[in-house]
C-alpha cells in the first residue's frame, strides 16, 4: 500500500477563492475586512510571518495593519493598545504576534482581545464556544487539520482517532472539533509527553494526528545547552517521533508538526553545512513520512499539508469576524 498524499496546497487554493469572494462582497458594501497585527519588538522569525500575512491578506482583499510596538512596553500599555483595537470599528480582527518580551504576560493579553475580533480563536470565550459548539473562530491550525481529515474521510463515526500532542492551539482544539457531533463523532484519545507506551495507542488509530514538535524541541535544547555552557554542540537524536511501525495499516495520518532541524551530521557528529557555511536545515514533521506512506492509506506531507491551509484559515476567520461585525451594524 502506498498512501494518497493529502494536498494542503490545493485545498488552500480552493478555500482562498471563496474567502476572496466574501471579502469582495464586504468591500462592495463599504465594510472592507481589516486585520490588525500587534508585534512587540523586533523578532526575525516574526517579521517573516508578518510579511507573509501582509501578502496573503492583500491577495484576498483584506486590509493589513501592522502595529510595531517598542519592546520595553509595559503590560498596561499593551493592554491599552489592545483595547483601542477592540473599540476601533474599522478593525475586523486582531492577531498578537509571538513571542512577546519577558515582562509581558502573553496569556492575559491574548484573553484581552475581544472575542468577536479574536481571529486566532485563542481567547477563553472562543475556547468555551469550541467546547460547547458554535462561535465564530477556532484555532487556525486545528481547524485546518480537521478540515483535511474530513475531506479525506467524511464519515468519522466510531473511528479510533489518536492525537499526539495536547497544546492549547492544536491538540486540545482538534479533540473538541472532532467531538462536536452527538451521533457521528469518532472515539478520541489524546496522548502527550507523559503517555506510557505511545506506540500502543498509535498502532490502533484509524486516524493519527501528530502535533508534538519533538525534533524541533530537541534541536533547540541542544543549541541552548551549547550556548550556555560554551561547549561544542552535541546533536541529539532527531529521528521522527512516529516511526513507520507505529502506524496502523490503512490509517489516515495528519502530521501537523513543523520541525526545522539539520539535514544530517558529518563524520565528527556536527551539523552538515550549506554552501554559505551555515547549518543546512530541512523542514520535516513528526512522522517518518517515507516509511509511513507505505502503511497509511492517506498522509499529509510536511511542508505542503496542514501549513498552507492554516494560513488561509486565518484569512477566513478575519472575514468571518468582519461579516459578523457588519451584520450587527
Amino acid at each position: 500500500m502506498t498512501a494518497t498524499i493529502i494536498d494542503g496546497e490545493a485545498v488552500a487554493a480552493q478555500l482562498k477563492e471563496q474567502v476572496a469572494q466574501d471579502a469582495a462582497a464586504l468591500t462592495a458594501a463599504g465594510k472592507t475586512p481589516r486585520l490588525a497585527a500587534v508585534q512587540v519588538g523586533e523578532n526575525p522569525a516574526s517579521k517573516v510571518y508578518t510579511n507573509m500575512q501582509a501578502k496573503q491578506c492583500e491577495s484576498v482583499g483584506i486590509d493589513y495593519d501592522l502595529r510595531n510596538l517598542s519592546d520595553d512596553i509595559t503590560q498596561d500599555q499593551l493592554l491599552a493598545e489592545i483595547d483601542a483595537l477592540n473599540n476601533d470599528p474599522g478593525v475586523s480582527g486582531v492577531i498578537l504576534q509571538m513571542p512577546l518580551p519577558p515582562q509581558l504576560d502573553a496569556r492575559s493579553i491574548q484573553i484581552a482581545i475581544a472575542p468577536g475580533k479574536d481571529v486566532e480563536g485563542m481567547g477563553t470565550t472562543n475556547m468555551g464556544h469550541l467546547f460547547y459548539g458554535g462561535g465564530i473562530c477556532a484555532p487556525c491550525t486545528a481547524v485546518a487539520a480537521v478540515e483535511l481529515l474530513k475531506l479525506t474521510c467524511p464519515d468519522l463515526a466510531g473511528k479510533e482517532v489518536v492525537i499526539v500532542g495536547h497544546s492549547e492551539i492544536v491538540g486540545k482544539p482538534i479533540a473538541m472539533l472532532l467531538l462536536q457531533s452527538l451521533n457521528e463523532s469518532p472515539t478520541v484519545t489524546v496522548c502527550h509527553i507523559a503517555t506510557r507506551d505511545l506506540a500502543f495507542h498509535t498502532r490502533r488509530a484509524d486516524v493519527l494526528f501528530v502535533a508534538a514538535g519533538v525534533s524541533q524541541a530537541k534541536w533547540r535544547g541542544a543549541q541552548a545547552r551549547a550556548k550556555s555552557s560554551g561547549e561544542e554542540l552535541v546533536v541529539p537524536d532527531l529521528s521522527p517521533l512516529i516511526s513507520a511501525d507505529m502506524v496502523k495499516e490503512g490509517a489516515i495520518v495528519i502530521d501537523v508538526a513543523i520541525n526545522r532541524i539539520p539535514k544530517g551530521v558529518d563524520e565528527d557528529g556536527q551539523p552538515l553545512k550549506n554552501d554559505k557555511g551555515k547549518t543546512a536545515i530541512q523542514t520535516v514533521g513528526d512522522v517518518d513520512f517515507e516509511g509511513a506512506r507505505e502503511r497509511a492509506s492517506a498522509i499529509t506531507p510536511v511542508p505542503g499539508g496542514v501549513g498552507p491551509l492554516t494560513v488561509v484559515m486565518l484569512l477566513k476567520n478575519t472575514v468571518a469576524c468582519a461579516q459578523a461585525i457588519a451584520a450587527e451594524s
